[in-house]
């Protein structure tokens, strides 16, 4: 009898005896599993249909056009036809809307127009200039102070020689509208400011109002070498002494 044999083994020799009935049992298990397990392809193929069923809708959600009147929605309400949003409008099909502008009649031949009275609109009006031009001769006039000659028209930026000849029969020059620096009263940094007056002569007319307090006229600064001939002829009619 084993059982009976047993008792004439040693501790140490039933303990390894009974480890080794354990280790062939475990081996017989795993392998009776191994042969009954189903194989990995059903498996996947298990797990594949219980992703579908669980994406397909549910039978019992009814379509949209499967749907009940509910009680408390008259028939007629139901019926109404349904706006359809709108479809959206090129912009490219829209006309283009654009501020009207007043357009220039020009002047015609023969008209002649005081260039110290007329604003950008009036010389808007003469051929040859336009909105650019016409800014140009207004901003000019100011910093001189007005014009003493239509011939002075060749100082404002972009009129060159055949523009001039153009434009010199629309124009005439009251010379009485000539507004004068009073060099008595104005600092240097008013006076350069004039187109014919510079840096250098503006500190010259600062000192000699320093040292002789006030100037008379002209006869101060004849003598004066920053002051050419054609200086003073073009600074003639801008100064006063008052």
């Amino acid at each position: 009898m084993i059982g009976k044999d047993l008792l004439y083994f040693s501790k140490g020799e039933r303990r390894a005896l009974i480890l080794f009935v354990c280790l062939i049992t475990a081996g017989v298990l795993i392998l009776w599993r191994s042969e009954n397990a189903p194989p990995f392809e059903a498996e996947q193929e298990a797990a594949r249909k219980q992703w579908a069923d669980f994406r397909r809708p549910a039978a019992s959600v009814p379509k949209p056009d499967t749907l009940s009147v509910p009680a408390n929605v008259s028939a007629p309400l139901m019926d109404m036809p349904v706006k359809k949003a709108a479809a959206p409008v090129s912009t490219s099909s829209r006309p283009v809307f654009r501020p009207a502008y007043p357009v220039s009649v020009k002047y015609k031949a023969g008209t002649v127009v005081e260039l110290n009275s007329a604003d950008t609109l009036v010389l808007k009006r003469v051929p040859g200039i336009g909105s650019v031009f016409a800014r140009r001769i207004v901003k000019y006039r100011r910093l001189l102070g007005g014009f003493v000659s239509v011939s002075q028209l060749k100082e404002v930026y972009g009129i060159d020689e055949s523009r001039y000849d153009k434009l010199e029969p629309w124009f005439k020059v009251e010379a009485g509208r000539v507004r004068r620096l009073q060099v008595n009263r104005l600092p240097a940094d008013s006076l350069r400011r004039h187109p014919y007056i510079d840096y250098k002569q503006a500190r010259i007319l600062e000192e000699l109002k320093r040292q002789k307090g006030r100037l008379a006229g002209w006869s101060d600064i004849e003598l004066l070498e920053e002051f050419t001939g054609a200086d003073k002829a073009r600074l003639l009619p801008y100064l006063g002494f008052e």
